[in-house]
């Protein structure tokens, strides 16, 4: 009997895509077939009694014709269903927790339950979608930076710590986001730092340092080789948008890139009512940009939802437009989320900050989770780029004594605001009126007011209140805040930057099975493109001339680490 012949019963191509893992799939099924229709399985003895030897051959060829004829029809029942379905309408959404550890995710569970009373039994959005862990190592160093971890998810490649979707020999390098635009999927990008901070950038910009961040900007509007890649963009940065002289802006030239994107088109808005009403639906819904504050987004603990979207509503309304816009498409979309200020908060070695920001991060995951169970053909992939602060859920307070086995997540919860938002308005004091009290003392109004009310701290020592009364810099004011805060939570920090251990990774919905067990961060991005089927050598073969420098000045990213330190990360 002949083979079967795959491409005769494959899917139509102007439906299917050749790479697709359904026509893939399809292959493999029926050269299967093939080579079981011609192995020995088909040709086996029969146990035939003796004295019957001359029914045997008639009876064997009988059963031959019948297995061939049962693994055609299989055959023709498996493509036939692998044929009814849209192979590329496929999403695929990363959600990059930055600076979240594995002892974070604890931390916050233990710190929900605590609070919610809930049983010990509990999981967390995340918890129930663990599939393993990934690796951060950069190209030139054992602990990477965002930039090179996000380079590496988004171009599946090593390169240096600093690096902006460049190798290592500083050439640009196609992502994940360019090549899934140029099959035909929609983009997008939600973040709550500035969007043209370092993990965004990985995937939409091409530079030699991430402190470029003027030049990323004009790569994520379009003004490049490419053109527009990025559909959606929604976060915080309008400073880097706006030409140098203009109220807000931090540009170092006279750029307007907010202009820029206006004229490719773009959507732009900058305000939570502008963000309400979004129109999902209408053909001018995208390409649009969000920038909805100057710099950073404000932390989770300090956000006021008048002026500002939580990460789960920009991330369900990214969700709802994509959806939407892709609804009579025969391909999907590929988005990238980030947690952005985790990694803020442990650089700030701030417990209570931190805690919230892991929440809402949760509350994002949940959306995506909803989101899959009604669309099964989506991926997510939940992944930190590193862990930031070396934090430890366990602490001991006295090196001269054993410590207790315990931590106290209660005190995390009486906290009203990030150690960064008190330390400025300390720092500016004497500038503010005390509207309660307007002769109060700065020395009174930290032991009356932010100890007791802002902390929940209602033992603060003498020497806590006299030392956070006289300290004028803002940073220093912080770290006395959270020491003060961490001591009793009795929760530790072992650096204000990063480490090297590896970092939880999750999934869930289409896919997800194929990111089981230990991975390098690069194979985050190798799985992403076999399972979208994205070409990034032709794209970088395309912007391999583009303009990776920036002309006008801007701060060099180890430099500005030495000099400003965690106000930078």
């Amino acid at each position: 009997m002949s083979t079967i012949d795959s491409e005769k019963f494959l899917p139509n191509s102007e439906n299917l895509d050749s790479n697709s893992p359904q026509v893939r799939l399809s292959r493999e099924s029926i050269e299967s077939i093939n080579t079981a229709i011609h192995s020995e399985s088909f040709d086996a003895d029969v146990d035939t009694p003796p004295g019957e030897r001359v029914s045997f051959a008639s009876t064997t060829i009988a059963q031959k014709r019948m297995k061939r004829g049962f693994a055609f029809t299989i055959a023709l029942l498996v493509v036939a269903s692998l044929a009814t379905r849209k192979s590329s309408k496929y999403n695929v959404i990363l959600m990059i927790s930055d600076g979240f550890g594995p002892a974070s995710e604890t931390m916050a569970r233990n710190y929900f339950q605590r609070i919610n009373k809930l049983p010990v039994h509990w999981q967390s959005p995340l918890d129930k979608i663990l599939v393993g862990s990934s690796r951060t190592q950069s190209s030139d160093s054992l602990v990477t930076d965002s930039a090179a971890g996000a380079t590496a998810f988004a171009c599946a490649l090593k390169s240096y710590n600093g690096a902006i979707g460049v190798t290592d020999e500083k050439k640009p390098c196609g992502t994940i986001l360019e090549a899934a635009k140029k099959k035909g999927l929609l983009t997008g990008l939600v973040v709550t730092s500035r969007i043209t901070h370092a993990t965004p950038a990985s995937f939409s910009a091409h530079v030699l340092d991430r402190g470029m961040e003027d030049l990323i900007a004009q790569y994520q509007v379009g003004n490049y080789s490419l053109g527009q890649t990025v559909d959606l963009m929604f976060g915080g940065g309008k400073c880097h948008f706006l030409p140098k002289g203009q109220e807000g802006s931090c540009r170092s030239d006279t750029i307007n890139v907010w202009n820029m994107a206006k004229d490719n088109g773009y959507n732009v808005i900058s305000t939570r009512e502008e963000f309400d009403n979004l129109d999902i639906r209408g053909s001018n819904a995208l390409p649009v940009l969000a920038a909805l504050s100057p710099s950073h987004m404000s932390y989770d603990i300090d956000r006021d939802p008048r002026k500002e979207p939580s990460l789960a509503e920009m991330t369900s309304k990214a969700l709802q437009i994509l959806d939407t816009q892709t609804k009579d498409s025969d391909h999907g979309f590929f988005m990238m989320v980030e947690g952005s200020k985790i990694d803020l908060a442990a650089h700030g070695n701030d417990p209570a900050a931190h805690v919230r920001e892991i929440i809402a991060y949760w509350d994002a995951i949940d959306a995506v989770k909803s989101y899959i169970d009604k669309h099964p053909n989506t991926l997510l992939v939940s992944v930190s780029d590193h862990e930031t602060g070396g934090v430890t859920v366990g602490r001991q307070l006295d090196p001269f004594k054993y410590p207790e086995y315990r931590w106290n997540p209660e005190v995390l919860s009486a906290v009203q605001n990030s150690s960064s938002v008190i330390a400025r308005y300390l720092s500016n004091y004497n500038k503010n009126d005390n509207d309660n009290n307007p002769s109060a003392t700065k020395l009174d109004f930290i032991r009356n007011t932010v100890y007791p009310e802002w902390l929940g701290i209602k033992d603060a020592t003498h020497e806590e209140v006299n030392t956070l009364a006289k300290e004028t810099d803002t940073t220093l004011i912080e770290d006395i805040i959270n020491e003060s805060v961490a001591t009793r939570a009795e929760i530790g920090f072992t650096t204000h930057g990063h480490t090297a251990v590896d970092v939880n990774l999750y999934a869930y919905g289409w896919g997800s099975k194929n990111l089981r067990g230990n991975h390098e961060n690069t194979d985050i991005g190798s799985t992403i493109i076999d399972l979208l089927g994205l070409n990034l050598g032709e794209i970088t073969d395309r912007i391999a001339g583009d303009n990776t420098k920036q002309d006008s000045p801007y701060d060099p990213y180890f430099m500005t680490l030495m000099t400003k330190g965690r106000q930078f990360e």
